[in-house]
């Protein structure tokens, strides 16, 4: 047996004064794209700004539905539109903001495995790290790296036709970059 230790490194800013302009355009985009959000149900909104290579920015934002298992979140929308529209372009960069009708969201509020999972399908494609970005309407705002620094242990495809998962080698892989 061998105890293999995982770590997470994350950027915590206390509010969006301390991002760059970049950054704030990209979280204020997302913050806008999440009042689209249709969100009768829950009343909860999420927006997404997608950074692309080529410097075009993708929006998103929750679609709920009656039929629960049918809504989409907006990280999904927005990295599935961004694969539509500019399929061989990379990802650079998502930024996420939720807000809610019913209380205030003070803290940050990641994204969900499901979106996790989707986002780590374009890392491994394109074998370079999304940041990604994450807050509330308010307040602190999470930074990693990486999706994998998010969700280490992804599916991706070289289980589908390998018996070697490449969990460990693309773990090391962006470790090498971000670490």
């Amino acid at each position: 047996m061998k105890k293999v230790n995982l770590t997470s490194k994350f950027t915590l800013y206390s509010d969006r004064s301390e991002l760059n302009k970049e950054d704030t355009a990209l979280l204020s985009l997302a913050e806008e794209a999440g009042k689209n959000a249709y969100a009768p149900y829950s009343e909860f909104n999420v927006g997404a700004a997608v950074l692309l290579e080529n410097g075009k920015v993708i929006l998103g934002s929750n679609q709920e539905n009656a039929a629960y298992p049918s809504g989409m979140c907006a990280e999904r929308v927005a990295i599935w539109s961004a694969a539509t529209q500019y399929p061989d372009v990379k990802i650079l960069k998502i930024f996420i903001v939720a807000a809610s009708a019913k209380h205030p969201v003070e803290e940050p509020v990641p994204p969900c495995g499901a979106c996790r999972q989707s986002m780590a399908e374009y890392e491994f494609k394109q074998k370079e790290p999304i940041e990604v970005y994450f807050t509330g309407a308010s307040g602190k705002i999470v930074k990693s790296l990486s999706v994998n620094n998010l969700l280490p242990f992804t599916f991706d495809n070289t289980l589908l036709y390998t018996r070697t998962h490449s969990f460990f080698n693309f773990s090391l892989f962006i470790c090498q970059l971000i670490c």
